[in-house]
């Protein structure tokens, strides 16, 4: 068979694409189609400009898609007094989540509560557990919280069962976001399923283990960067339990995941949907029952910009919307002065309204999975989802995520990743409103809290090279 009649039966004739495509070759007049109207990501995924509907694929929906997505309020104020007003406050006006964010925490941004029982104890009072998700951000301490959690639970004489719960313990990512483990990595491997075994003994719903990879991408990871990693993790924790011979069945529906979310709304929303694929494939492979992968969502550090603060409500909108769209479970939106230092109640508040807005006046939720057999998204699904599975694939070939960080091999790829993305701003190929287009020139002082920022964490057996947050305005010098 000849290579035309190969290509007619693969390729119909698209009558209406067909005639698209002569139009556009006459509006390039002359210049090039790959150039002009052909883009990729940073994992050199084509972006076409015109898709067909796609065929034959899954809706992805989130695990309870008959309720909305969990508006979560990050509570990482130094001042136990503040955090609790804030708590209290955020909850009145419509969370229906918190995630506290303790000091040391990769995600706390320099700041956090304290890591104290007290602290934890004194935010969660007054707060009605049956209705509130209670998140705790992944940091060196995850274990001892969650014991203080239990125990708080207990004084309350609250049932765990009933609670919606997310314990954030997660060893790859505080070894990538400190650059510390407290124990050796045979150590950590070896404890870890019996320490946690009480746990599932108590029946507490939620994710006990979290894959996160925003750690990952505000150190300046690829979207397949981040996705890999994370499934790493998760296959990591998936090794602990068999080797400790606990049915895997019971330990992966405790698993969860935490990403993050960007302006680029059609590719975060092809992230949160490649993920719940690939942690189905995972599961597949492994031979277990298919568990919907819980999924919590906060919109990117990195893309935070200090000139011109005001856009970052922009930003953090369409990275919230795409969020939604994907099926985020829970989705925290980072308040648009966040790069100036401790948020006051003014941007926490519009950072809250943005999702009850969108939750609760546009109804987003309202339909499963919109962007389900969309040429564009399902391509860009489909396209990440290769792509992360190659990274995992390498990552293992590594040893695994743990193994992988202490010889160094993601951050030299996640470092490599974010030079090229700042040298395309540098050159003007990419661009910042606000600060590297059309800067805005303002003296205006931008309101923050009074706080000091904590100290990293130093403490540690195991050692390997950190990956601290840094935003891209940071990374091409155009910070004030």
């Amino acid at each position: 068979m000849g290579a035309g009649a190969l290509t007619k039966e693969v390729e119909p004739t698209n009558v209406e694409r067909q005639r698209w495509l002569a139009l556009t070759e006459k509006a390039l007049a002359g210049a090039s189609f790959e150039d002009r109207l052909v883009s990729h990501t940073d994992d050199a995924i084509r972006i076409e400009p015109l898709y067909d509907r796609a065929a034959g694929a899954e809706p992805l929906v989130r695990a309870n898609p008959k309720l909305p997505w969990i508006v979560s309020q990050r509570i990482d104020d130094p001042d136990i007094g503040r955090a609790k007003a804030q708590a209290l406050d955020d909850v009145a006006q419509g969370a229906t989540g918190l995630s506290l964010v303790f000091e040391g925490a990769p995600n706390a941004f320099g700041y956090g509560l304290p890591r104290t029982a007290q602290a934890l104890e004194t935010v969660l009072d007054g707060i009605p557990l049956n209705r509130v998700q209670i998140r705790i951000d992944a940091h060196p301490w995850s274990r001892a919280v969650a014991d203080w959690l239990v125990a708080f639970l207990s004084k309350r004489r609250s049932d765990p069962a009933k609670l919606n719960l997310s314990f954030g313990i997660d060893p790859a990512a505080i070894f990538a976001g400190t650059g510390r483990l407290r124990m050796s990595i045979e150590a950590l491997q070896a404890s870890m399923p019996q320490s946690l075994a009480h746990f599932f003994s108590l029946g507490v719903p939620g994710v006990l283990l979290e894959a996160d990879g925003r750690v990952f991408h505000n150190a300046g990871a690829t979207e397949a960067q981040e996705l890999g990693t994370m499934l790493a993790s998760a296959v990591s924790y998936l090794r602990m339990f068999e080797d400790a011979r606990q049915p895997l069945v019971y330990a992966a529906p405790h698993i969860g995941f935490a990403l993050s979310v960007d302006q680029d709304q059609f590719l975060s929303t092809a992230k949160v949907r490649a993920l719940r694929r690939l942690w189905g494939r995972i599961q597949e492979t492994c031979s277990i029952p298919a568990s919907t992968a819980n999924i919590h969502a906060e919109t990117s550090f990195r893309m935070m910009t200090a000139a011109d603060p005001e856009t970052n409500i922009l930003r953090t909108a369409i990275a919230g919307f795409a969020a939604a769209a994907g099926g985020a479970d829970s989705i925290s939106i980072l308040p648009h002065t966040i790069a100036h230092g401790l948020p006051a109640p003014f941007a926490r508040r519009v950072a809250r309204n943005a999702q009850l807005i969108m939750a609760n006046e546009s109804h987003i939720d309202h339909v499963a999975d919109p962007t389900y057999g969309s040429g564009a998204v399902e391509a860009l699904t489909l396209g990440l989802c290769e792509a992360a599975w190659a990274e995992f694939q390498r990552i293992e070939a590594e040893g695994g995520v743990l193994a992988s960080l202490q010889h160094g091999h993601i951050q030299a790829r996640v470092k490599a990743a974010s030079e090229r993305r700042a040298e395309a701003y540098r050159s003007g190929e990419r661009t910042i409103i606000g600060t590297t287009l059309h800067p805005l020139k303002s003296e205006t002082p931008v309101e923050t809290l009074a706080a000091e920022r904590r100290p990293p964490f130093t403490e540690g057996v195991a050692v390997c090279e950190a990956l601290f947050p840094v935003r891209i305005d940071q990374s091409i010098g155009a910070a004030p």
